[in-house]
């Protein structure tokens, strides 16, 4: 949304697509699940009376027009890239397969998986983890508004710490809201790195994957 109050900021997907593009051009192959409550949350639907499953499938359908925005600017600045969905909408994108994803990959474009898991009650998190999972992801990089994982929110505690590595037990015993707890398990389950990091600083995707120091690594 950038400064926007709802909807694509065009400066905020240059933005992103520049970082994206600079990570490309190292040879790392890169898949992108994209959220969309910048346009429509299924929870706050449901909480306003509306359906769960209708809100989600809603929900859903604003991760497919994210991931169409994204596509389009990173071809623009040319970028390959394939289009997948846990729901399949032709004539916007096929199924999401593994080996789709991972033939593309191979082939050096950019795997954006829109549609989250193609079903209702699970997060854009869940998906997220899941198709790192089939992809056979070394680590899933979770871009958020803030540089990691502190104690409490620094959006609101200025006094909260920041940590550099956690475990997955610690981060539990804390109580720290990472992802759902559908996705952490998950991503425990198949020793899944998560690193947590300011997608919003530009130059931040690149920093992460060179390895230096600039979020939240948490694992085993």
């Amino acid at each position: 949304m950038g400064t926007q109050s709802y909807g694509i900021s065009p400066a905020m997907l240059t933005q992103y697509v520049a970082d994206i593009k600079a990570v490309v051009e190292r040879g790392v192959q890169v898949g992108i699940v994209i959220g969309g409550g910048n346009i429509f949350r299924g929870l706050s639907g449901a909480a306003g009376g509306m359906d769960r499953v209708q809100g989600d499938y809603m929900g859903m359908l604003a991760t497919m027009i994210n991931s169409l925005a994204l596509q389009a600017e990173l071809e623009k600045q040319g970028v390959s890239t394939e289009l997948l969905g846990g729901l399949a909408i032709e004539p916007v994108c096929k199924a999401m397969s593994r080996r789709r994803a991972i033939e593309a990959m191979e082939q050096g474009r950019v795997v954006i998986i829109g549609g989250g898991t193609g079903n209702p009650y699970f997060t854009t998190d869940t998906a997220s983890t899941l198709r790192a999972i089939e992809i056979k992801a070394d680590a899933i990089l979770k871009g958020t508004r803030v540089d990691g994982v502190y104690t409490a929110d620094p959006e609101k505690d200025p006094s909260a710490k920041k940590y550099q590595r956690l475990s997955y037990s610690e981060a539990l015993e804390k109580k720290l809201k990472i992802m759902d707890l559908t996705a952490f398990a998950l991503a425990e389950d198949n020793n899944l790195p998560i690193y947590v990091f300011d997608m919003n600083r530009q130059g931040n995707l690149l920093r992460v994957v060179e390895g230096e120091d600039v979020g939240t690594i948490v694992s085993k």
